[in-house]
């Protein structure tokens, strides 16, 4: 991975970030109105409903949308120099992103409502103690280490990590009992499914699955 570019002579040079956040000069006199059609239809749940895997490749600030946006992922790698917070609460304002309730998921409730209340933000390696991020690795190394996750995912068959990615995301929405009806139902049905056979075969044959997709 380059080093960020270097500032014009006589000008600051911008930090490091994955995404910094909103532009604040443009929340200047704005009312509900002005800004309700944005967080209704908004990019953190487009990625969040994305039905195949997402890895977000954090390095440097991420900070309010962009600690939403790296919560939208489904798998988060961060450089040594990542930080996330959720400053909002310093503009008299909460995270409007799905913060309050992933960080509530992924922290539980105390942390959650520490760093919403308090807008302090949290560097890589307590990130990776809180869950908040499932690698930390060296800022040079973060690309190859984001492109060996997604490639060992991409040798799997794509229909069942479809199917992983709804049985893991529906302990978000049900209770423990349904849940559990939820994902017997999905691993049952995939013994249906042509994957599954190839699947087996190759360990069996212990040679690489050729996917077929469904």
């Amino acid at each position: 991975m380059l080093p960020p570019p270097t500032a014009p002579e006589g000008k600051r040079q911008k930090p490091t970030a994955f995404a910094a956040g909103a532009d604040i000069s443009e929340f200047a006199g704005k009312n509900s109105d002005d800004v309700r059609p944005f967080f209704e239809d908004n990019a953190w749940e487009r990625v969040w409903n994305l039905s195949k895997p997402t890895i977000a490749m954090v390095d440097g600030f991420a900070l309010g949308g962009g600690t939403e946006l790296a919560l939208s992922c489904d798998l988060r790698i961060a450089s040594t120099r990542a930080k996330f917070g959720t400053p909002e609460i310093n503009l008299g304002l909460i995270p409007g992103g799905g913060g309050t309730q992933r960080l509530s998921d992924i922290l539980g409730y105390g942390k959650a409502m520490e760093m919403v209340m308090t807008g302090e933000m949290v560097g890589s390696e307590e990130a990776l103690r809180l869950g908040l991020v499932n690698d930390v690795v060296e800022p040079e190394q973060l690309e190859s280490r984001t492109m060996e996750m997604a490639e060992n995912i991409a040798k799997k068959s794509p229909y069942t990590i479809k199917v992983a990615k709804r049985a893991v995301r529906s302990a978000l929405d049900l209770g423990m009992s349904e849940g559990i009806l939820a994902e017997r139902s999905e691993f049952v049905a995939l013994f249906d499914t042509e994957d599954k056979e190839i699947g087996v075969q190759a360990f069996l044959e212990r040679k690489d699955a050729e996917w077929k997709g469904y």
